[in-house]
């Protein structure tokens, strides 16, 4: 076995004492500075003062409180607003359109022979739109009437000569037969030639005739389009969070994108939401005899809900929360802040009509961003001038 030199064995014993020294976690500095920080920390883990502190008087220690003063409380200008009832607005972009809308097309193929109106006119339930020809038909309409007129006579005679016993009863059946096929012809030619006539299925008024007379058209071919606009429909959508302040029979406000006001009443809410918008239609009825609205017009639809207890205030008042509600901040009895989530109810000329706010609150008009929740205020009622600059903010806002 070979043997190991000193120099081998010496640097493994460094090397151990090296590694022993490193598990001790102790590398704090040699000498007396070492030895102070040292018994400094024991001291400290015994509870017990240093010979520095131990030495130091009473009053040479600091005191945190002297050391940062406390702030005084921010002035804020508050406002308790008057409270009223006040009905909730709700406004939604639309458009008119017709009550009733039909595209007329012809059930046989054929030439058109007549064509008694034209785009504009007003037709009544029945009216003739168009007629193609159809001289084949006529004419099997007056060979079965005809028919039918030589077929009664025949009945007649043939029950006249069964009450004189002078007639077969099977004889009288078989003409009582006759007239009922000759009736039934009757029918069929006449179908046939009302397949040639375009009739008016609604009063309204025609608005597209894309044919002329004495041109030819396929079976189901476009012949005239019929609107019935009275009433005028004004269609929007309303938000699934308004939905529950509506009911069937409502009034609307309705304005045109002409500046006309007219008035309706609400006729129909849907009850399934759009899959892409989440919103449900509306449709509100306005009265329109002389057809002066058309369908198709951009309107506002306003709609009024159930009137509510709230307060108006210039728009500059609002603020968001830490959450990111809108809100406004008010003083409470302690002179501390609170946010108040708000409930908007309209949105006039003179500023925002707002629910959600406390009886007693003091509302913070001036310097609501300067403040957080919680923070202790000193409370200043607004004066006249910053109320009256306030509302000035509110008008200029909708102008």
């Amino acid at each position: 076995m070979p043997k190991f030199r000193f120099h081998k064995l010496a640097a493994i014993a460094v090397l151990i004492g090296f590694a022993a020294w490193m598990g001790t976690g102790e590398f704090s500095s040699v000498g007396s500075a070492a030895d102070k920080s040292v018994t400094a920390d024991k001291h400290a883990e015994a509870g017990k003062p240093t010979a520095v502190e131990a030495g130091k008087p009473e009053a040479a220690k600091p005191n945190a409180a002297q050391a940062e003063p406390k702030a005084a409380p921010r002035t804020v200008a508050v406002v308790t607003p008057p409270r009223k009832t006040y009905a909730r607005a709700i406004r939604v972009s639309g458009l008119t359109e017709a009550d009733k809308r039909a595209v007329l097309a012809t059930r046989v193929a054929g030439v058109i022979e007549k064509l008694p109106v034209k785009q504009g006119d007003h037709v009544k339930t029945g009216d003739l739109v168009l007629m193609l020809a159809a001289e084949e038909k006529i004419s099997n309409v007056d060979n079965a009437k005809q028919l039918l007129v030589q077929r009664k006579a025949e009945l007649d005679a043939s029950e006249r000569l069964a009450k004189t016993g002078n007639l077969p009863k099977l004889q009288l059946d078989t003409a009582r037969s006759n007239l009922t096929l000759a009736q039934s012809q009757l029918d069929t030619a006449q179908a046939e030639l009302d397949r040639n006539e375009v009739k008016a299925p609604f009063d309204g008024v025609i608005d597209r005739i894309p044919v002329e007379l004495g041109s030819s058209v396929m079976q189901g071919g476009e012949v005239a389009t019929i609107l019935k606009l009275d009433p005028i429909i004004a269609r929007g959508e309303i938000s699934e969070r308004d939905l529950r302040y509506l009911k069937i029979g409502d009034e609307a406000d309705v304005r045109l994108v002409n500046d006309q006001k007219v008035t309706g009443t609400v006729r129909y809410i849907s009850r399934d939401a759009s899959s892409q918008t989440r919103t449900f239609r509306v449709e509100v009825a306005i009265p329109n005899g002389d057809g002066s609205i058309p369908a198709g017009m951009t309107a506002e639809i306003a709609l009024s809900a159930e009137p509510t207890n709230a307060v108006m205030l210039p728009r500059s008042v609002v603020t968001l929360g830490d959450k990111g509600d809108l809100g406004i901040r008010a003083v409470g009895k302690d002179d501390k802040v609170a946010f108040f989530p708000i409930d908007l109810v309209d949105d006039t000329p003179h500023g925002l009509v707002l629910g959600g706010i406390p009886q007693d609150a003091r509302i913070i008009v001036a310097g609501q961003e300067l403040v957080k929740e919680g923070d202790l205020v000193k409370p200043v009622e607004a004066d006249q001038a910053t109320i009256n600059k306030l509302i000035g903010e509110a008008t200029a806002g909708t102008q």
